[in-house]
């Protein structure tokens, strides 16, 4: 008798833990819905009483010093480098992170790993601007590329998917040997150093997607830096990444330099022709030109 009392014992001793293990109860035994929990803590530190958009956050260990936003980019693929126009584009993952301690929460035992939105105007944002830009644009399909993650100690990473005409000076001397240096600007616009700064996360701060595939040059490498302005009304913070382009002489050697010096070879056949072949040396020269021409324009 006593023992099948402690097998009964033990066997619901097991399926309580079971029960934990799936989901956290209450102490009157009721399952929590955290769903419902995170709505209600959204409401809780996105309220109108609670957290002003308009406001920066506070610096490190809640200072009055400048808030720190950390920057890193994944470049997805650069469509374009346009020797006429100097410009390139590109596409690319863009994520800022910083510290916001009005956004800390309870995560319930690390129930909840963090909040996502998909609005970035129900928090502070860093007001970055790209100031090389041409133009750029957002992408909508299906849905908008951008979220918004919250996490329990106030961090919040935000992340966007955006595509930009770049200007790209470049020097043509050398051309088509060349190497062309690209940079990607990002500055504040508003906000000085003394209220915002903005710095290249650590480790692997840009990233490339593999086997990136260019018309006609080949990326050798990139490097960050910082180019930090100081104008009439302050000083800036501002992040750049330098990207070296090498151009493809293959491409070049194939459809310029070996056609020209075929139709040159072709046009020496004239000095073999009897000097009497008038029509034959006057065909054999335009027919050369022609397609000299042609091929150019067909550039």
């Amino acid at each position: 008798m006593d023992s099948n009392i402690l097998l009964l014992s033990l066997s619901l001793f097991v399926l309580y833990v079971a029960q934990l293990s799936w989901c956290y109860q209450s102490p009157q035994g009721v399952k929590i819905n955290y769903r419902e929990k995170e709505k209600e803590v959204l409401d809780q530190i996105l309220g109108p009483s609670s957290y002003d958009a308009r406001i920066r956050p506070s610096g490190e260990n809640g200072t009055d010093g400048p808030t720190v936003v950390h920057v890193n980019i994944f470049v997805r693929s650069i469509s374009k480098i346009d020797d006429v126009t100097m410009e390139y584009s590109v596409q690319l993952t863009f994520r800022e992170q910083w510290l916001d301690e009005r956004l800390k929460y309870n995560d319930y035992d690390g129930r909840i790993k963090y909040l996502t939105l998909t609005e970035a105007s129900r928090v502070w944002m860093p007001d970055l601007f790209f100031s090389n830009e041409k133009e750029g644009h957002f992408h909508n399909i299906i849905m908008p590329n951008v979220y918004i993650r919250i996490h329990p100690q106030g961090s919040v990473l935000y992340s966007i998917r955006i595509s930009l005409t770049l200007s790209c000076p470049m020097n043509l001397k050398l051309y088509p040997l060349d190497r062309q240096s690209c940079s990607l600007k990002m500055a504040s616009y508003g906000w000085t150093t003394d209220d915002l700064i903005f710095l290249w996360k650590e480790g692997d701060p840009v990233q490339v997607v593999k086997n990136l595939h260019l018309p006609r040059f080949t990326l050798e490498k990139f490097y960050t830096d910082y180019c930090n302005s100081k104008t009439n009304t302050g000083a800036y913070s501002c992040l750049k990444v330098d990207l070296l382009f090498k151009r493809e002489f293959s491409y070049y050697l194939i459809q310029i330099y070996i056609p020209c010096c075929m139709l040159v070879i072709v046009s020496w056949v004239s000095f073999w022709l009897d000097q009497s072949a008038v029509p034959a040396r006057v065909s054999l020269g335009v027919t050369t030109l022609l397609t000299m021409a042609t091929q150019t324009s067909g550039k």
